[in-house]
């Protein structure tokens, strides 16, 4: 089994996106089932807790200020509300819920009333992730302190392409907010966006910022572009399927003990799209009808689709990677052969 590596060079990673396809999918997928039950998915729903009126200029989100988009412009939302949301999503078969607020940064108050949501959420049974921005060292201590699983805070691109995308904000300090999530002691969860109009070179520059963290994302969501009017990029040119099962691949053979979620886009994407995705290592997806302010496929259609694929969503929380890791040599005898049930 190979070793869990932090000093991918581009070079290796571009070779990988260069093998052929079913090769590639392969290796992914025998990697995957080294640190995992191929037939697990992870059930994710996400929130969006406060939407729109974002300072951040990021050219593919609908809720920066800077674009036109007619997205309403809604406040926080109340404690009960997303308790609501939580319970539902739990009833709907989610083991995972996540809250995201549009904003740059958290205000120290606006922190008070997350952490009173994670807690909320918590008591439910369900993991817990917030994306809310960037974060100093005390705040992600707050979350911490409250019981919050995971932080999300996506790098997006590559460093090179970063600037392309976003001008408000720099790589370097995206960065700074992972470590700040680290030192506190929570679990990561970053990745990025494909189809932005950026190149393979991107892609592969992304995903090498990711693997070669001082310790990989435990969750790495993989999001394929929402074209939204009004955004710089709504006329980005569609990428190809192929090349976004490839990505997905690459992260999963980069990042093996890492939960790979596919997230936004998925409402782009056939059943046969997304069968070769979890084929190449994808184990979790976002469930529901939106997907903080785009569509998401409805619950019944991911049902099915799992159902027709012989996979089934997790019934209890998923084990943390240093958990799989730990049991990764009694999934050996499985780690090339067909699932027999």
């Amino acid at each position: 089994m190979d070793t869990i590596r932090h000093d991918w060079t581009r070079a290796q990673l571009a070779a990988l996106f260069e093998l052929p396809l079913l090769d590639l999918i392969f290796r992914a997928a025998g990697l995957h089932r080294a640190h995992f039950d191929p037939r697990e998915v992870q059930i994710s729903t996400l929130l969006s807790i406060k939407t729109g009126a974002c300072p951040e200029d990021c050219a593919y989100c609908p809720q920066s200020a800077h674009f036109k988009t007619g997205l309403e412009v809604e406040r926080l939302l109340p404690l009960d509300v997303v308790r609501e949301h939580a319970a539902q999503a739990k009833a709907a078969g989610a083991t995972r819920f996540c809250m995201g607020a549009a904003w740059r940064s958290p205000r120290d108050k606006d922190l008070d009333a997350v952490i009173e949501m994670v807690q909320a959420v918590r008591e439910l049974g369900l993991e817990t992730c917030v994306t809310a921005g960037m974060l100093r060292g005390e705040q992600a201590q707050r979350l911490k302190a409250a019981g919050l699983d995971y932080y999300n805070h996506n790098l997006d691109t590559s460093p090179e392409y970063y600037g392309t995308i976003i001008s408000t904000r720099r790589f370097e300090d995206r960065l700074e907010t992972l470590g700040a999530v680290r030192d506190a002691g929570m679990k990561v969860c970053c990745g990025g966006i494909v189809g932005m109009d950026e190149v393979r070179e991107d892609r592969i520059g992304l995903l090498q910022a990711l693997a070669n963290l001082p310790k990989h994302p435990e969750s790495v969501p993989i999001n394929l572009l929402v074209r939204v009017p009004g955004t710089p990029l709504a006329n980005a040119a569609a990428l190809d399927p192929f090349e976004f099962v490839r990505t997905i691949a690459v992260a999963r053979i980069a990042m093996p003990a890492s939960v790979v979620r596919l997230s936004a886009g998925r409402e782009g994407m056939n059943d046969e799209l997304q069968a070769l995705c979890f084929m190449a290592g994808a184990n979790s997806i976002f469930y529901g009808e939106k997907l903080l302010t785009r569509g998401n496929p409805q619950a019944q259609a991911d049902q099915r689709l799992l159902e027709r694929l012989g996979l089934f969503g997790l019934g209890a929380q998923m084990a943390a990677p240093d958990d799989a890791l730990v049991n990764s040599e009694a999934r050996q005898d499985r780690a090339l052969s067909p699932i027999i049930p």
